[in-house]
C-alpha cells in the first residue's frame, strides 16, 4: 500500500454541503493532529517571513522565500502572491524550513507586467482556479520526471487565464488572473458564505454541475479550516464559469476519485523545502502531495473530464504519462 493509499484509508466522506452548482463533500479524519507549522498569511502578517524576486532582474519561474521565524511555514499549491514584478502562484505545496531562505517554484498569472510595484510580495488571500491548478499539477509532474525541475507550462497557464477571462468578461491591462476574482467578487462571496468547516474535517472534495473536480486533504483539521476560504474561491470561480445547472454529484462519484487516487502510481522526489514531493499518475487524474517525516501534510488530486473545459488538463495528463513511458521509471 502506498503512503497516499494509507492516508486515504484514514478518512471518510461526510454529508455534502451544496450551494448552487458547487458541492463540497467534507473529508473527515480519524484523529486530530496539531500542525507543527505556520501558514503563509499568518507569517506575512506578523512580518516573520518575506517573499521577493530572486534578484533585481528577477526570474519568472522562481521567487525567494525567507523564513525568519522559529517554525516552518506551509505554502499551498496554487496560492497566489501579488506585487513585485508580476503576480505568481505556487507550483506545488512547500514547507519552508525555519530560519532559512529557499527558492520556491512559481508560475506567472499576470502576463502583461514586468516591472516592480513593490519590493516584496503579499498574499492575495486566494488560490488559483481549480482547472488551472489541475493542468499545472500535470505539467509539474512531467517536469520533475524529465528534468528534475518543478516548472509549469507557462504558455498554457497564460492561455488558460486569457480564455477564461474572455468567457467571464473580466479584463485587465496586465492580463492578470486577479481581474476574474475582482469582477465576480460578489458572487464569490455568496459561495464563501455557504460553506464552512465541520468538526474533524481535514479535507474537502468538490463537484461542479454534477462532475467531480478534485479534492485537497491536509494533515490537520486546523489547517483545512484556515485554508478552506481559499479553496472555495478556487473551485467557485470554475463553478461560475461553468454556468449554474445545479446538478448534484452522487456520493459514489466522489468515492471513486478517492479510490482512483489511492490506486494511482506514486513517485517521490526530494522537496525544495522540508520532506519529499510525491507526484500521482492515474487514469484521468493529476495531483501531488508533500510528505514530511512519512506523514502527508497536503495532498491535492484533480479529475480530468473526458470533454469540456478541462480538456487542456487532460492534455497535460497525457504529457505526464508519455514522459513516464519514455523514462521507464519504477515507482511505488
Amino acid at each position: 500500500m502506498s503512503v497516499v493509499a494509507e492516508r486515504l484509508s484514514q478518512i471518510s466522506l461526510d454529508e455534502p454541503q451544496v450551494f448552487r452548482n458547487l458541492v463540497l463533500f467534507p473529508l473527515i479524519a480519524e484523529e486530530k493532529i496539531e500542525p507543527r507549522y505556520q501558514l503563509l498569511d499568518d507569517t506575512l502578517a506578523k512580518g516573520s517571513a518575506r517573499i521577493t524576486e530572486v534578484s533585481e532582474s528577477g526570474s519568472v519561474p522562481e521567487l525567494k522565500f525567507t523564513n525568519d521565524g522559529d517554525r516552518p511555514v506551509l505554502l499551498l499549491d496554487g496560492e497566489e502572491l501579488v506585487g513585485a514584478k508580476q503576480n505568481r502562484i505556487l507550483n506545488l505545496t512547500v514547507l519552508a524550513p525555519a530560519r532559512k531562505t529557499i527558492v520556491i517554484p512559481v508560475s506567472c498569472v499576470e502576463a502583461g507586467r514586468w516591472h516592480a510595484e513593490s519590493s516584496e510580495f503579499t498574499s492575495a488571500g486566494r488560490a488559483h482556479f481549480a482547472a488551472g491548478r489541475a493542468q499545472k499539477a500535470a505539467h509539474v509532474s512531467a517536469s520533475l520526471r524529465t528534468s528534475g525541475t518543478r516548472h509549469s507550462n507557462q504558455g498554457e497557464v497564460w492561455a488558460n487565464i486569457s480564455e477564461k477571462s474572455e468567457r467571464m468578461e473580466s479584463y485587465s491591462d496586465s492580463s492578470a488572473a486577479a481581474a476574474m476574482y475582482e469582477t465576480h467578487q460578489a458572487r464569490l462571496d455568496d459561495y464563501l458564505g455557504a460553506f464552512s468547516a465541520i468538526e474533524n474535517q481535514a479535507g474537502a472534495l468538490f463537484c461542479i454541475n454534477g462532475d467531480v473536480v478534485g479534492f485537497d486533504l491536509f494533515d490537520s483539521a486546523d489547517t483545512l479550516a484556515s485554508l478552506l476560504p481559499k479553496l472555495v474561491q478556487s473551485y467557485a470561480l470554475d463553478a461560475i464559469d461553468a454556468g449554474d445547472r445545479e446538478i448534484q454529484a452522487e456520493k459514489k462519484s466522489a468515492e471513486k476519485l478517492i479510490e482512483d487516487a489511492a490506486n494511482a502510481t506514486v513517485e517521490r522526489f526530494p522537496a525544495v523545502g522540508e520532506g519529499d514531493d510525491l507526484r500521482l499518475l492515474g487514469d484521468h487524474l493529476s495531483g501531488g502531495a508533500l510528505l514530511v517525516d512519512e506523514q502527508i501534510i497536503h495532498l491535492c488530486v484533480f479529475r480530468f473530464q473526458e470533454s469540456g473545459r478541462t480538456g487542456s488538463g487532460e492534455r497535460g495528463g497525457r504529457i505526464v504519462r508519455a514522459s513516464m513511458r519514455r523514462r521507464g521509471r519504477t515507482i511505488e
